[in-house]
């Protein structure tokens, strides 16, 4: 009778143990839990202790001493991009806005874009010279700065380049493709149907219309002419009187300085150490909101501290 006692004691025993080691891991991760939402809890508090001390507006940390505002515009300018003209132009109203900004720096790397989107942030930087006269724009330029990027360029106080970057591309294009010869060669029919007589203007699928041609050209004539007058009332008398100015061609930065296009040659720290006089650098440009950043990060330390700690599994 007595080996039936000891499989019982041991079953107990087992038992046992497993309930404390059960006890243990719940303690553990109770634990850990409580850790989380205490460094949660701090990091919630901190935030609004900066946003009641001014630190953070709109996503961005404010420095309490002159700085330089620095707001970047990388790549094409376009419309519900993050270089379209409802956030650059917001990132310059903060920028002029902010108490402690001695100078705005706009760092452009950009090729171009829409003559609408250009033509709203040159209007805005040109708004904010007139509103705030003692905060002084100046356009760094990157690798490349054409044709929309120039357009933005060219409202500002001073533009400085680097010696090797391209500059310039005032024109205006329009292009796209024709396709009638090889719908022609596969036996495909384009059939358009129209309310007006000029509704299907410039179908790549139908042949050119000379008309049509001939509107679309005095289309870019008229851009092209809006471009030229906006980059002489930037320039002003800085530009040389040279027609190969406003033809459509780039050229280097140290050629710019000499036709007028742009005035030195300078980085943005530079520009902020030498020519505004205040080195320190917040930057303005446009971001996702801090409330995005924020549950973004949150969901995936959250999804993290889930999965390392067993709440659930995709096995």
């Amino acid at each position: 009778m007595a080996e039936p006692e000891v499989k019982k004691e041991g079953w107990e025993k087992d038992l046992l143990e497993n309930l404390a080691l059960s006890s243990l891991r719940e303690q553990r991760r109770a634990r850990r839990w409580g850790i989380f939402f205490k460094l949660l809890t701090f990091a919630y508090l901190f935030l609004l202790l900066f946003v009641a001390m001014g630190w953070i507006e709109d996503g961005k940390v404010r420095i309490s001493e002159k700085h330089t505002a620095i707001i970047d515009l990388q790549g094409m300018i376009v419309p519900n991009g993050m270089n379209s003209a409802d956030k650059v132009n917001s990132s310059l109203r903060s920028a002029f806005e902010d108490k402690n900004t001695k100078g705005v720096v706009l760092r452009i790397n950009s090729p171009g874009g829409t003559p609408v989107q250009a033509g709203y942030i040159n209007d805005e930087i040109r708004r904010l010279r007139t509103k705030y006269p003692e905060i002084p724009v100046y356009a760094v330029v990157g690798d490349i700065c054409a044709s929309g990027g120039y357009y933005v360029a060219a409202a500002a106080d001073k533009i400085y380049v680097d010696k090797a970057s391209l500059i310039g591309s005032i024109g205006v294009l329009m292009d796209g493709f024709g396709f009638t010869g090889t719908l022609d060669k596969l036996g495909i029919e384009r059939r358009l149907l129209t309310s007006g007589e000029n509704k299907g203007f410039l179908d790549p699928f139908s042949p050119l219309d000379p008309t049509q041609k001939a509107h679309a050209a005095t289309l870019l004539r008229e851009i092209h002419e809006q471009f030229i007058q906006v980059v002489k009332n930037g320039r002003g008398d800085r530009l040389k009187d040279a027609p190969e100015l406003y033809s459509g061609i780039v050229w280097t930065g140290q050629r710019s300085i000499d036709l007028g296009l742009a005035d030195a040659l300078g980085s943005a720290e530079y520009v902020a150490r030498e020519v505004i006089e205040a080195e320190t650098l917040v930057d303005f440009s446009p971001r996702e909101g801090f409330a995005d950043v924020f549950s973004k990060r949150f969901g995936q330390i959250a999804m993290n501290f889930l999965l390392e700690n067993g709440f659930w599994s995709l096995k």
